[in-house]
């Protein structure tokens, strides 16, 4: 008897091209789509054409899975929170550990899987999560916060391909595959159709212009309100008689202010974090961090003491945030991972 696998299937082609190699491969194979929020656009229903289409092919099963309430509650709110606060949130992150491989996977186990897959490009052994060959789209910085016991139960099939090979691959497999291989590629963030100021201004008055200051606390200059800034973004703000960049170092929602200065100032050597997701024992590491998904990674030494790791870079890193996600490697080993909280 075959074993099962549920594919986690978006109406796109990576997800698409792996609910077919595993077929191929023997495995008894349903689909779940997951409905996580209420877009009155005609997403979800171009979405669960293109995967009815792909399972009749296939001649599979298909669930579709509301979770719009627990992704409101896990990861919309985060994320609209996270601005307010003045912090940047990394909504995959949270979507993966809660949603993806929370929700979706204890479904899937009800239905009497083995195995949940998706069409993410990352490795896994069940024991540790690796970086993908196609290291342009890897995406082990965000599954680095799923819980270690869901490792076992996860499979990654494009773990070896590199995404033009999968799209030609698809095209190849006849109308039903092409079709999805020539609609747009889905968005980074699945609930933000332009930029993420449209739905922060949904529930807050983000347009609030306020004061920019220097180290010191002197006032230099003007913003257009501070949620419309990140750590690290050199625009959108005025710098009085400014002839060198400015970069945004600090955001004070409580008094609606912008910290800024010049590149240098942006130079950060440590770190502290919490909330980790780690797959060692280890209470002190030498490892390889990421401090963002596109960030080139850094040696650091790392601590761990009553639940929070504090990183020491062997280098300066540059607009690191609070809020992001700080990803320990040893070489394409993801060892763990912790919450940015502060910086120095």
């Amino acid at each position: 008897m075959s074993k099962k696998v549920c594919v986690g299937m978006s109406g796109g082609i990576d997800s698409s091209v792996t609910a077919y190699m595993l077929q191929q491969e023997g495995y008894e194979v349903e689909g779940i789509y997951l409905k996580l929020h209420d877009r009155t656009d005609g997403y979800h229903e171009a979405n669960i054409g293109h995967i009815e289409n792909v399972t009749k092919f296939l001649d599979i099963k298909y669930h579709v899975l509301d979770l719009t309430d627990k992704f409101g509650e896990e990861v919309y709110d985060y994320f609209v929170s996270s601005y307010i606060d003045g912090t940047t949130p990394n909504p995959c992150v949270k979507c993966n550990r809660q949603i993806k491989f929370g929700a979706m996977l204890d479904f899937a186990k009800e239905l009497g899987a083995e195995f949940l897959a998706t069409g993410h490009y990352a490795k896994t052994d069940g024991e540790f999560i690796y970086e993908a060959d196609d290291k342009s789209k890897d995406q082990s910085y965000f599954l680095s916060q799923v819980d270690k016991d869901s490792l076992k139960f996860m499979m990654f099939p494009l773990s070896t391909y590199k995404k033009e090979d999968i799209v030609k691959f698809g095209a190849n497999l006849g109308d039903t595959y092409r079709k999805i291989t020539e609609k747009n590629e889905s968005q980074e963030i699945c609930f933000v159709d332009t930029v993420y100021t449209d739905v922060i201004q949904k529930h807050a008055d983000i347009d609030v212009p306020g004061d920019v200051l220097d180290e010191n606390g002197n006032v230099i200059g003007t913003h257009k309100g501070y949620m419309h800034y990140t750590i690290g973004k050199r625009r959108g703000f005025i710098v009085h008689g400014a002839h060198d960049p400015h970069f945004v170092t600090k955001i004070n929602p409580e008094n609606n202010t912008i910290v800024v200065g010049k590149k240098p100032a942006l130079e950060i050597n440590q770190v502290l974090a919490d909330t980790l997701n780690m797959y060692i024992q280890d209470k002190e590491f030498e490892a390889h961090v990421k401090l963002r998904y596109r960030s080139v990674s850094t040696p650091c030494h790392v601590k761990i003491e009553a639940d929070k790791a504090i990183i020491t870079l062997d280098e300066p890193a540059f607009g690191v945030a609070s809020g992001q996600l700080a990803v320990f490697y040893d070489k394409d080993k993801v060892l763990g991972s912790a919450w940015i909280q502060a910086t120095e």
